[in-house]
């Protein structure tokens, strides 16, 4: 299985932060969502995987070129955005167009034109008059028609308003829906990765705290009610996330659900309701709380 990028025990120290012994890889042609809050270490993964920031520890290897030597070779093949990346906003998205297209070779005028009508866009519109999700859609475009192998994208919702926000998550849905490329994308919006990743990583204060694909974590994840008192040492068992007592209820959030995980809870005398599934927002809430690595 081919990789679009591999980190290997990575750290990076700032003055008042620091990834910690971070790995993470990402196959070729899928699309993997890294969630975290503001500050959790999302950003500094992207800078790593472009060549923006070197590790102090670990390796970095994007589409087979180990960073930093083989950085330049690297870029030709990311297309990166990022929520504070500025366009001009005095000149307009064709004039942006012929730029990109000027310095990459792989830029495709007929890529680019397709995607002015998915994302319904004016070229000759002055992106000072765009709304703040139309130069969002504009800088997709400018990105996506260099045709990269992979798409690293910083918190490319923020900002936005509901009706926006849901408008860019539509177009690129539907373009990455068409062509399997390989795409990570930060957010601290957990609906955001629900729609658009195969894959997802938990990050928070620069450690990774879960990976696993998609429907493996919303498969295995479960919140189960229980009748009956809170049994010493039930928060140590390694499938329990999370446990507390709710007045006669035991409240349990388990991160590896099986069959026989009723029949143990009921050995300890509690009486099993029906499990419930998590949100993905509850998932990655009671994976943080528990500092667990799933």
């Amino acid at each position: 299985m081919s990789l679009a990028f591999s980190l290997s025990g990575i750290g990076k120290r700032y003055p008042h932060f620091a990834l910690q012994d971070v790995s993470l890889d990402l196959p070729e042609g899928q699309v993997m969502g890294l969630v975290g809050v503001n500050g959790a270490g999302k950003t500094t993964l992207l800078r790593l995987l472009t060549g923006l920031a070197a590790p102090d520890a670990g390796e970095v290897v994007v589409l087979g070129h180990r960073l930093p030597q083989g950085q330049v070779a690297a870029r030709r093949e990311i297309g990166f955005a990022s929520e504070d990346m500025r366009l001009y906003r005095s000149q307009t998205l064709r004039w942006h167009m012929d730029l990109v297209a000027a310095i990459y070779p792989g830029w495709r005028e007929d890529y680019a034109a397709e995607l002015v009508r998915r994302f319904d866009l004016r070229p000759q519109q002055v992106l000072g008059g765009c709304s703040h999700g139309q130069r969002v859609k504009a800088l997709l475009l400018l990105c996506l028609a260099r045709r990269p192998r992979l798409l690293l994208l910083d918190e490319p919702t923020t900002g936005l308003d509901p009706v926006a926000r849901l408008e860019v998550l539509e177009a690129l849905a539907e373009v990455l829906r068409d062509e399997r490329r390989s795409v990570l994308f930060s957010s601290h919006n957990t609906h955001d990765v629900e729609q658009l990743a195969d894959a997802i990583a938990f990050v928070h204060e620069g450690r990774l705290v879960a990976c696993a694909d998609r429907h493996a974590f919303l498969e295995r994840w479960r919140r189960v009610l229980c009748q009956g008192a809170l049994p010493a040492g039930l928060d140590a068992w390694p499938e329990v996330a999370v446990a507390r007592a709710n007045g006669s209820l035991v409240e349990l959030k388990v991160r590896d659900w099986h069959p026989g995980l009723p029949a143990r809870l009921a050995a300890q005398g509690l009486t099993v309701q029906p499990d419930d599934p998590m949100s993905l927002e509850d998932i990655f809430v009671s994976a943080v709380r528990a500092g667990a690595v799933a």
